[in-house]
């Protein structure tokens, strides 16, 4: 054994995944904290593939006003039971995407949600899904990830199917 209770403890606090996933991550990293991240990571994405055709009809509506009250926003998200939309970790969540939705002001949810014709009309796709689709944009506070991994690591701590509804945002002048 090449970790400690300490270790899985530090592991724990810092990906917020349960304790018996901290120890089997290390059990199969040999004690290597990067790879059993990573390992963490994947099973997040694996469970949230799972968890994406359950059906989320509880959830929460959060708005975000940004300072000076020149923009505004207004976003839905669901969740499986309202437990879970009470949860502390849900509603950072919300409050992180409605002030993410202002800073970048993405027209879509989602790539699929992108009509064609406008589709058409653009030379670097992956690009343009960057800039102008939610799920797709690199989140404000942490670019070194997707609103989507975002997403999906919470999927994963909280084990419930969690999705973006929809969202208006406003700005004066526009």
């Amino acid at each position: 054994m090449a970790y400690t209770a300490e270790d899985i403890k530090s592991l724990r606090e810092e990906t917020g995944c349960g304790v018996i996933d901290c120890k089997k991550a290390l059990e199969e990293s040999s004690g290597n904290r990067d790879k059993a991240k990573e390992l963490l990571r994947k099973r997040g994405l694996e469970m949230a593939l799972k968890k994406g055709d359950r059906e989320a009809k509880e959830g929460r509506v959060e708005s975000y006003i940004h300072n000076g009250s020149k923009i505004g926003v207004i976003v839905e998200i669901n969740c499986e039971t309202d437990f879970v939309a009470r949860s502390e970790d849900f509603i950072k969540f919300s409050k992180d995407v409605a002030m993410h939705i202002a800073a970048m002001a993405p027209k879509y949810i989602k790539k699929e949600e992108v009509p064609a014709d406008i589709l058409v009309k653009e030379p670097n796709q992956a690009e343009f899904f960057k800039q102008t689709c939610l799920l797709q944009q690199p989140f404000v506070r942490d670019a070194s990830k997707s609103i989507q991994d975002y997403l999906n690591e919470l999927v994963a701590k909280i084990g419930e199917n969690i999705r973006v509804g929809r969202f208006v945002r406003y700005k004066v002048g526009e």
